[in-house]
């Protein structure tokens, strides 16, 4: 299962598996599938929402999506599949 690596404003790095849940939110923002979207779009923007839902999923407080939420992003990394899991 891919995963985001968050690196945030302030220092903290966390990682969170995007799972079936969060790509179901995402083709609900999206309006479109998924892999669709990461194929066919490649918007940097779609992976900074990934990161904004993984973050208020895994109950951490967040501004709402947008310039205030990114201003509290350093970098977002996309972490390929580990076959092990």
């Amino acid at each position: 299962m891919a995963k985001l690596k968050i690196t945030r404003a302030d220092g903290t790095v966390s990682e969170h598996p995007i799972t079936p849940k969060i790509e179901w939110a995402f083709e609900l923002y999206a309006k479109a599938g998924f892999h669709k979207v990461f194929r066919d779009l490649e918007r940097q923007t779609d992976v900074y929402w990934l990161a904004w839902e993984c973050l208020r999923t895994s109950g951490q407080t967040v501004p709402m999506f947008g310039a205030e939420f990114l201003d509290t992003l350093a970098k977002v990394e996309v972490l390929d599949d580990d076959p092990s899991q």
